[in-house]
């Protein structure tokens, strides 16, 4: 056989063959959209559903473990709340008609008073016909007393008269009685009964005279109770 007819049945013999090798191949191609959606193709995304119903509460958890203890505090202090009760009024007045005490020394009169706080002041006070004469300078002091001493919270209680000389042409003396008083403020008594008395006595370094008290009139001592002042 001449070469040109062995070419061409070689060919006649291949051609068939690199057909049927195509045709199978076609066969198991497979196609990406197939292996994606299966045999269908995906539409287009649907709308969002709607938000569903609250589920119902769970089961309440165990409790937890306690905790340690915490560090010990400072020691606090004690305070003690005070309520006062509200302020009224306790005063006292004793009077008398026509003391005439003619006395130059000593105790005049005195009046008993309750006193209801501790932190309170005694205001006092004595009202009264007073009278002192002499020949020469003389001095009297009336003044107050409580529970038998003169106050210290924070000075005596007191009043004085001076006379001087009468007129020695005459030898005679000025003898006028008049009413006057003696005032003041007392501090740092203790509560319960307080006796209050007024007194007569001399000045420092003058002669004593004739002195009078109450003559011809009504004495009195008025005693006030008053909250002290911060």
């Amino acid at each position: 056989m001449s070469p040109f007819g062995r070419l061409l049945l070689l060919v006649c013999l291949v051609l068939p063959l690199y057909a049927v090798e195509k045709v199978r191949n076609r066969g198991y191609r497979k196609d990406a959209e197939f292996d994606k959606y299966g045999s269908c193709l995906q539409g287009p995304a649907g709308n969002p559903g709607r938000e569903g119903n609250p589920g119902t509460n769970g089961i309440p958890g165990t409790p937890g473990i306690p905790g340690r203890d915490g560090m010990r505090g400072e020691k606090g202090e004690c305070v003690s709340e005070v309520f006062e009760e509200p302020w009224r009024p306790n005063y006292k007045q004793c009077a008398w008609n026509s003391l005439n005490y003619g006395i130059d020394l000593g105790k005049i009169a005195d009046c008993t008073f309750t006193k209801l706080r501790s932190d309170s002041a005694l205001r006092v006070l004595f009202s009264g016909s007073l009278r002192l004469k002499c020949k020469t300078a003389c001095c009297q002091r009336w003044y107050f007393t409580f529970n038998g001493a003169e106050c210290t919270g924070p000075l005596p209680v007191e009043s004085i008269i001076y006379l001087d000389q009468g007129s020695p042409e005459l030898n005679s003396t000025i003898n006028i009685h008049r009413t006057s008083s003696v005032e003041g403020l007392c501090e740092g008594m203790k509560s319960g009964l307080v006796d209050v008395a007024v007194w007569v006595g001399t000045c420092s370094d003058y002669p004593r005279g004739d002195a009078s008290t109450g003559w011809n009139s009504v004495s009195r001592i008025v005693i006030e109770e008053l909250p002290k002042s911060f």
